[in-house]
């Protein structure tokens, strides 16, 4: 379930409901943007047995149906037919849809419908748009074996505002190289994304010079990960025995049904 509540807004003259937030001044049309064409370069210069690829992060899903998600989740956006994140018999009819359209011909329609939905998703911040298509290119990019833009912008900040929306029942203290977040009772991440890259960031906290951070005696389980890490084990994109198997303080047993969005993975996933 993505994090925050549901807002209804309008896309021509239609009602989409999407989660949203608060962009914190983030280009987040500029950000999807940037995910948008590498994925469509990298795709572009695939061939027929490289897009048959099963994609270990999406079970059922080749490489194909992936940019055909991607693609159908803005036309459907921008023409008024989504209320709100696709569930999965929506999103299963979506890749359904195009199953028999060529990788090309689904790339332009992405690129035919790309201008409006950017438009929506920077007018409305709706945050998921930018994570789903930053998580996606990484999904496909691990399946195909051709890894890269790991410290892009997009993940940078789809990993803030995932661990920003990280909701525990025990106070936690996630490090990465970006920053610091207490989360959990008494120590509630604050809206927008507060891991911000040069300095420590943390609610319930304070934030000391030179990007450390006291948690005030708050925290009884602090992990140590990285942006990228924390980015995928966040959507799922790790099994629950890696999770475990992360920098834990202590035994992580507690959090550990409370720290996807999606999942966890049943099964390992090596990146």
């Amino acid at each position: 379930m993505w994090p925050r509540n549901p807002c209804y807004v309008a896309v021509a003259d239609r009602p989409y409901c999407a989660c949203v937030g608060e962009n914190d001044g983030h280009d987040l049309p500029g950000l999807y943007r940037d995910c948008r064409l590498r994925l469509t370069a990298l795709v572009s210069g695939l061939d027929a047995g490289a897009l048959a690829t099963a994609v270990p992060a999406c079970p059922g899903w080749a490489v194909r149906d992936v940019v055909a998600h991607l693609a159908a989740v803005a036309d459907d956006a921008v023409a008024g037919r989504l209320t709100g994140p696709p569930p999965d018999e929506q999103t299963a009819a979506q890749v359904a849809r195009l199953s028999e359209v060529g990788v090309p011909d689904i790339l332009s329609l992405w690129e035919a419908v790309a201008s409006q939905f950017e438009h929506l998703v920077g007018a409305f911040d709706v945050w998921p748009a930018l994570v789903d298509v930053a998580s996606h290119e990484q999904d496909i990019r691990s399946a195909v074996g051709m890894p890269g833009a790991r410290d892009s912008e997009a993940v940078l900040h789809s990993s803030a505002w995932l661990l920003s929306e990280l909701r525990v029942p025990v106070p936690l203290l996630v490090l990465t190289e970006d920053g610091e977040i207490l989360t959990g009772p008494g120590g509630t991440a604050s809206p927008g994304g507060t891991a911000s890259p040069g300095g420590a960031a943390i609610a319930g906290g304070t934030a000391s010079p030179g990007g450390t951070a006291s948690a005030d005696g708050l925290a009884g389980l602090t992990l140590s990960t990285s942006r990228f890490e924390a980015f995928r084990w966040r959507m799922g994109r790790r099994s629950r025995a890696q999770i475990a198997a992360l920098d834990w303080s202590g035994d992580p047993s507690p959090v550990l049904s409370h720290l996807t969005v999606f999942g966890p993975s049943t099964r390992d996933i090596d990146e």
